[in-house]
């Protein structure tokens, strides 16, 4: 079976599941999930930043509206849940847990921990992160000695 560890903001869609489930073809794969909600991440100028690159200018200005602390974890523990649920019912053996602190250390210690294939990055662009380097698949690619995939998500969630 092969194994991957799964970074995500938030919860999977459809098209992400269906996505991350068929890069193997039909090799079995088990999901290692971790999920940071997208408001513990980054602060909020940079996250508009993300937004008014992509064109979504209405997204910028809703940005204030992003929760964050415990608000961010309730979203967290929900997005988590419907994300396993959707790989369970792909066929997919799935657990995960959500990351509060540093999510590079988390991810380090989990493929360490489970002897991990790949890291699979699914996340909404983050230009400013992304030019920089700063971003979780260009850290990570340093850290964790296994592939890591960078990806996008196919929709909003």
């Amino acid at each position: 079976m092969f194994t991957s560890v799964l970074m995500i903001e938030k919860a999977l869609t459809s098209a992400d599941v269906e996505f991350v489930t068929s890069l193997h073809g039909d090799e079995p794969v088990s999901f290692h999930v971790l999920l940071q909600p997208r408001g513990d991440q980054a602060d909020r100028l940079l996250r508009a930043i993300d937004d008014v690159a992509l064109g979504e200018l209405d997204e910028a200005a809703r940005e204030g509206e992003t929760p964050e602390g415990e608000e961010a974890k309730g979203f967290g523990e929900r997005a988590l849940e419907v994300s396993l649920q959707a790989l369970h019912a792909a066929g997919c053996e799935a657990e995960g847990r959500l990351v509060e602190d540093h999510p590079l250390d988390a991810l380090k210690s989990l493929v360490d921990e489970i002897g991990a294939d790949e890291v699979i990055v699914l996340t909404d662009p983050h230009y400013v992160e992304e030019f920089f380097h700063r971003d979780w698949a260009s850290r990570a690619r340093h850290k964790v000695g296994v592939p890591v995939l960078k990806l996008f998500s196919h929709s909003k969630a």
